[in-house]
């Protein structure tokens, strides 16, 4: 909700608390702590505008039946100045309260003042929030899922920024371990075959084209000298060679895709930092590890994970989640972030409380931890799976896709459903100009404005500012509906950070342009009432504010003409 949302409900509560201290002074309503009450929005705004459950819930406290003490409430309960002008008891007792005009004007007052800030809070203030998302394996290209998790973390972050935390993006980079190690074999393999024969590639190596090409370019520039030298030393020079060139390609493709991180996290850091050591250690102290067969296993059972595993092999390397759970310790005790979010893909669901059971351990409270998982996405055309890009006939990467898609529809698509819910993504549907787009329909209806504000500038119309009177001549069902839709920005952002949903917004947005086109559609926004004129013009620009606002937070275009 706005700020005018915000304090109404705030000053409505107030008013709720002294009415019943004012009943209970004057005898009718027993003395007795106020119990805890709700105000909220009604899905049907026919039976009101906001609504409390307070008599039903005082019900026991007072010994009297939620009607009767509803009645006592209502009686004394004053109204002025919480922009409500009138209440009715509906059903067994709940109150329903409806606005009066000045809260409509002071929602469209609020957004001319606020401008590009509408919609931002300070409800996180104080909270430091480390957002992790994407973290591809660097041997090789982003596939489809790291397209949705792409735009699922990166307006996650805006989501929780526009809501007042202080919050970071980061990539971790698998360079070191078993990826890395069947990099090194591919690309050893690749370059010797350059210069020999008969050295077949493994079956569990890397296939791609990159490899190829990286083991070609290698030879380019060293030819042979690294035929006959140690396999270790070949494999390093060409990891050496070809990982960077991975890692900025991944950072290209990704800031095509309009992602920025502020950090990229290297696994290999943690490895020369002694970090992955010292986890071992620290379990080992606190009493928390076994040895058997030669190997050292965490005693996770005892921190709530379904069974133990394996920290350190019986050869002496630690397993792949030893510099996880390390790289979660930098996070919340080295760095202190107050909160971790990684987005995951659903295949991680096993993994998670693993991490969180070896983080209690070490004595952080795991639910500074919290995992997005998110499903899979089917490519779908002409109503049929597609595996393979159109163009190239391979597999479609987010490259690939954004050859295809344009970058809007695609950021948009990919929120238009909760991270947990599978989704099917119609590659006609992303490329079509109609309303039957989303990403479309809700671009078009800023347009739109941008188009009848430069219409009446051609006409010799231009925006004024309007008196509380003009503004509350806006009295028809369209024009309320909108104004109430705009009022709710605030609260929408603030329960998708809450929630980690940032296509509760996407929703938001899209709501919000059909409610304007029903209102453009039933109200002439020019005509010979100049004070009308002025707030219906007033109205569209504030609509466009908070289309444009919500658009720029996920990083889509918000175009003038289409």
């Amino acid at each position: 909700m706005s700020d005018t949302a915000g304090n109404t409900v705030s000053l409505l509560r107030n008013a709720i608390i002294d009415a019943m201290g004012r009943a209970m002074s004057a005898g009718e309503l027993p003395l007795a702590p106020t119990p805890n009450f709700t105000i909220e929005t009604p899905a049907d705004r026919t039976n009101g505008d906001l609504a409390s459950n307070v008599a039903m819930v005082s019900a026991r406290a007072f010994k009297k039946a939620p009607r009767a003490i509803a009645e006592a409430i209502t009686k004394y309960i004053e109204l002025e100045g919480t922009n409500l002008d009138r209440f009715e008891i509906a059903g067994p007792g709940f109150i329903n309260f409806f606005y009066g005009k000045q809260f409509y004007t002071s929602v469209i007052r609020e957004i001319e003042e606020k401008g590009a800030d509408y919609g931002k809070s300070d409800f996180g203030q104080g909270k430091r929030i480390l957002v992790e998302f994407v973290s591809a394996n660097p041997t090789g290209p982003m596939h489809i899922g790291n397209a949705r998790g792409g735009a699922l973390g990166d307006s996650l972050a805006s989501v929780l920024s526009a809501a007042g935390y202080d919050v970071s993006r980061e990539f971790y980079v698998n360079d070191a371990g078993n990826q890395i190690e069947k990099f090194a074999t591919s690309l050893e393999i690749r370059y010797l075959q350059i210069y020999k024969d008969g050295i077949e590639l493994p079956e569990d190596a890397y296939h791609g084209q990159d490899i190829i090409d990286h083991a070609k370019n290698f030879a380019e520039i060293n030819g042979d000298k690294y035929v006959n030298a140690e396999s270790s030393e070949r494999r390093k020079a060409l990891v050496a060679f070809a990982l960077p060139k991975n890692i900025q390609g991944l950072e290209n493709d990704l800031l095509k895709y309009r992602i920025k991180y502020d950090r990229w996290f290297r696994e290999s850091t943690l490895h020369q930092s002694g970090a992955v050591k010292n986890i071992v250690e620290l379990l080992k102290e606190k009493g928390h590890t076994y040895e058997q067969d030669g190997a050292i296993w965490f005693k996770a059972t005892e921190f709530g994970a379904d069974k133990d595993f394996v920290l350190v092999r019986s050869n002496g390397i630690p397993t792949y989640v030893v510099p996880d759970i390390a790289y979660h310790y930098d996070k919340l005790v080295t760095r202190g972030f107050d909160k971790a979010i990684d987005v995951l893909g659903a295949d991680h669901h096993g993994y998670v409380p693993r991490l969180k059971a070896a983080l209690t351990a070490l004595g952080v409270d795991a639910s500074r931890l919290d995992a997005v998982l998110m499903q899979m996405v089917r490519l779908v055309r002409n109503g049929e799976i597609v595996k393979a890009s159109k163009r190239s006939g391979k597999a479609i990467t987010l490259v690939t896709l954004l050859e295809e898609v344009p970058i809007d529809a695609a950021r948009f698509f990919f929120n238009l459903r909760e991270p947990n819910s599978h989704f099917d993504f119609d590659l006609d549907l992303a490329i079509e100009q109609s309303s039957q787009n989303p990403v479309y329909y809700v671009q078009y209806a800023h347009a739109r404005i941008c188009n009848i504000v430069k219409g009446l500038a051609e006409s010799g119309i231009t925006q004024r500012a309007c008196t509380d009177e003009e503004l509350a001549l806006l009295t028809a069902p369209e024009e309320i509906e909108l104004i109430n839709k705009l009022a709710s920005l605030t609260g929408e952002i603030i329960t998708s950070a809450k929630t980690y949903d940032p296509a509760r917004v996407t929703h938001y947005v899209y709501e919000t342009a059909t409610l304007f086109h029903k209102f453009y559609n039933a109200c002439r926004v020019k005509g010979e009432d100049e004070s009308l004129m002025q707030a219906r013009l007033a109205l569209c620009v504030a609509t466009k504010t908070v289309i444009e606002n919500v658009l720029t937070m996920f990083k889509i275009t918000a175009p003038e003409s289409m």
